[in-house]
């Protein structure tokens, strides 16, 4: 018979076994939570109660230099919105311009202020920077702000954009005496952005002591160089050998510069002369902005899928805070750090596509023509027929198909709309399926 004492006795007995697999119950869910979500952990909020910018782990970082070119013409519209994205989280960088002056308390640098007066008083690309030398940003024509579709040859007929061609070289010289002990010199322009958690887990597949000339490949004549504005990357070593180059031959290259049209082929040119070659990064490093990207592209030499997503250009700054934020969700909800091409079309592109799958005032990029179609409608009936049909576009009383999804750009107050067949891309996005691993490309 149990007396009265003992049943106490068990019972409290019993009640501490409970209390303590209580506890570590408890224990366990919270270590589970806060190895999934390292970042969400004490994350303080700003006056609207989300979620305050922050700042990922970022290994190696501060062996970077962040390059950024810009130009007076755009400079005040374009750099600001860097100051509390792209550049919030890097320690250190500069900007050059053709222009000193100070935007947002911040120093930008005149990357042309070594060329002499041979140069910049009798080459007619100097025109415009000699005016703002002398009457600082008074000294602006209404036709320096002039802008002109990019043709074959660039912009010829801009003033800004010929004189940038004269930045590269000294632009090189400066960065490199700006921060002699980096390891990496990052050069990007204002209109792009960089996923620097991305970026620093493909640099340390590579030696920074070794000469590393890093792009997307680009090709004029006969030179193969990395397009300027997706941004590309030089190791020390590289960069050093492109000064080198430049400072012993500097009358032969202003000379060689002045006849050409594009300043990245131009510092392209002298790296190879300095026996550094191109490493090919495509699809890594973008020259499109998100509503061209064609992340089911089968014509060229990679899948982008499985990629990473580096960087991208042409963006507005209001594309550039979109890419930002969107970044920061990742980071802190998810702990994803690493942006794959097939990440931001899942969690980017589609479900701008799926939110809204018919736009007025909208061109989806859709580019093969079909005949004799009058409608909207007919045009809608044409794509359902086929059935790698996933897109349409209706411009200007013309129809256009596409088999691969793009998000596309505005057009407003023009007679464009476009639409997205949403259930036939999802079969797409399940037949690429997820990605085991990151492909870098090195």
């Amino acid at each position: 018979m149990v007396t009265r004492r003992q049943f106490s006795r068990r019972f409290a007995a019993l009640a501490a076994i409970a209390v303590l697999f209580f506890l570590y119950h408890i224990f366990s869910l919270n270590s589970s939570d806060s190895s999934e979500y390292t970042y969400s952990e004490n994350v303080e909020l700003d006056a609207n109660g989300e979620p305050a910018p922050f700042c990922p782990p970022l290994p190696g970082m501060q062996d970077v230099l962040v390059v950024m070119k810009t130009g007076v013409t755009e400079s005040r519209e374009k750099v600001p919105i860097h100051f509390s994205t792209t550049l919030r989280c890097v320690p250190h960088y500069v900007i050059y311009s053709d222009f000193e002056e100070e935007i947002q308390g911040v120093k930008i640098h005149d990357a042309l202020r070594s060329m002499g007066p041979e140069i910049t008083e009798r080459t007619p690309d100097f025109d415009i920077y000699n005016r703002i030398k002398e009457m600082g940003r008074k000294g602006l024509e209404q036709d320096d702000f002039a802008d002109e579709a990019n043709s074959a040859i660039g912009k010829p007929n801009n003033p800004g954009w010929k004189l940038d061609k004269w930045k590269f070289l000294p632009m090189a010289q400066e960065a490199l005496a700006y921060k002699s002990n980096a390891k990496w010199f990052v050069f990007i322009e204002a209109d792009t952005y960089v996923s620097w958690p991305t970026l620093l887990s493909w640099l340390a597949g590579f030696d920074p002591k070794k000469p590393w000339y890093i792009g997307t490949e680009t090709q004029i004549a006969e030179t193969i160089f990395a397009h300027g504005g997706s941004g590309f990357m030089l190791s020390k070593p590289a960069l050093k050998a492109a000064v080198t180059e430049y400072k012993s031959r500097k009358h032969e290259l202003h000379l060689y510069t002045d006849g050409h049209w594009a300043g990245d082929c131009v510092l392209g040119r002298v790296l190879a002369d300095a026996g550094v070659n191109l490493h090919f990064s495509w699809p890594i490093l973008q020259n499109s902005n998100l509503g061209e990207l064609d992340e089911f592209a089968t014509d060229l030499y990679r899948l982008p899928w499985c990629f990473i997503a580096v960087a991208f250009h042409h963006l507005s700054p209001l594309d550039i805070e979109k890419l930002w934020k969107f970044e920061q969700k990742r980071w802190h909800d998810k702990n994803k750090r690493i942006l794959l091409h097939s990440d931001l079309f899942r969690e980017w592109l589609y479900p701008e596509m799926a939110t809204q799958p018919l736009r007025q005032g909208w061109d989806n990029l859709s580019d093969e023509e079909q005949p004799f179609v009058t409608s909207f409608e007919e045009c809608r009936d044409i794509c359902g027929v086929q059935k790698t049909c996933v897109q349409f576009a209706f411009r200007d009383g013309a129809c256009f198909t596409s088999p691969r999804p793009r998000l596309g750009v505005s057009r407003p107050n023009t007679n464009t709309a476009s639409a997205w067949f949403t259930s036939r891309i999802r079969t797409m996005m399940d037949k690429n399926g997820l990605c085991r691993a990151p492909e870098y490309g090195t």
